[in-house]
């Protein structure tokens, strides 16, 4: 009886060793995005700060900001304090955001949100701050990658923003940029989003950064073929959100961002999407 007491618990060490053994194994990358994109439309409302790094032209820009967001229907609240900027946007229906900045004279204002003083050295909207954008553009991308997971690679787990996350990078050695023929009514934003390519890489290319209006029928334009070259996300291995995210096209790397103090679903209420909220100072 000892003898096979011996063996029964020499096989639970061994069964229990595999399990350890089995956090070492790569997961499985689909199943990753699928639980990602899961995870990103469970978000009912959301804060966190975001660091932003974008390359403008040939200079790096970079930003501290934080937000409060409610997802649907959608509200947001933004500010960058080290500039002194708030905004405002609480309707799905308007491109109209409260804006109020800290130049003359002083008062807040309301700008388009796809326009050119909005949209200057600016890589997104605000309509794209959050989560769900990211997920859309990590699907779209896989939808015209042939090879798409294939494309990606598990580098192991690591600690990102204070996360433990998987670390995942994506590369198609096949990115490159093609003709596009502009239709009636086009802007560079619509045909970004149409194609879903990175839309600030699309003006860059075609020298249009600082056009926002319609472009003429019948120009051909060369834009990319898929949304990047190369990615590099941290993906919080408890939220199964990306913490940190970098893009890189044929010149290097044009976009990264980092999110911290990330808060799911916490209670916000409506008076904190109002102009008059104590907090803010519009």
């Amino acid at each position: 009886m000892f003898k096979v007491l011996y063996i029964f618990i020499s096989l639970l060490f061994i069964i229990g060793s595999s399990f350890k053994d089995d956090k070492n194994i790569a997961p499985n990358i689909p199943a990753l995005m699928l639980q990602m994109n899961d995870s990103i439309h469970k978000i009912k409302t959301l804060r966190m700060h975001i660091f932003a790094l974008e390359r403008i032209e040939k200079n790096f820009l970079t930003a501290n900001s934080e937000i409060k967001l409610q997802t649907k229907p959608r509200k947001l609240y933004f500010i960058n304090r080290a500039r002194k900027l708030e905004i405002l946007h609480t309707s799905q229906t308007s491109n109209k955001a409260l804006v109020k900045a800290n130049v003359f004279p002083y008062v807040s204002v309301t700008l388009d949100t796809y326009g050119n003083l909005m949209r200057k050295n600016q890589h997104y909207t605000l309509n794209e701050l959050g989560f769900e954008f990211i997920g859309k553009s990590v699907a779209y991308t896989l939808r015209k990658d042939a090879d798409g997971y294939k494309n990606f690679t598990y580098k192991g787990k690591h600690l990102k923003n204070g996360y433990n996350c998987f670390l995942l990078e994506y590369e198609n050695k096949n990115y490159a940029y093609v003709d596009y023929t502009v239709s009636e009514k086009e802007t560079a934003t619509s045909i970004a989003y149409k194609i879903c390519v990175n839309d600030y890489l699309l003006k860059y290319k075609n020298d249009l950064l600082n056009d926002f209006g319609y472009l003429k029928k019948g120009r051909i334009i060369k834009v990319p073929n898929l949304y990047c070259k190369k990615a590099i996300i941290y993906l919080d291995e408890k939220s199964l959100l990306p913490v940190s995210l970098s893009l890189f096209d044929d010149v290097g790397i044009f976009e990264a961002y980092d999110f911290t103090k990330i808060q799911l679903n916490s209670h916000i209420s409506e008076e904190e999407f109002t102009r008059g909220y104590k907090d803010y100072s519009f």
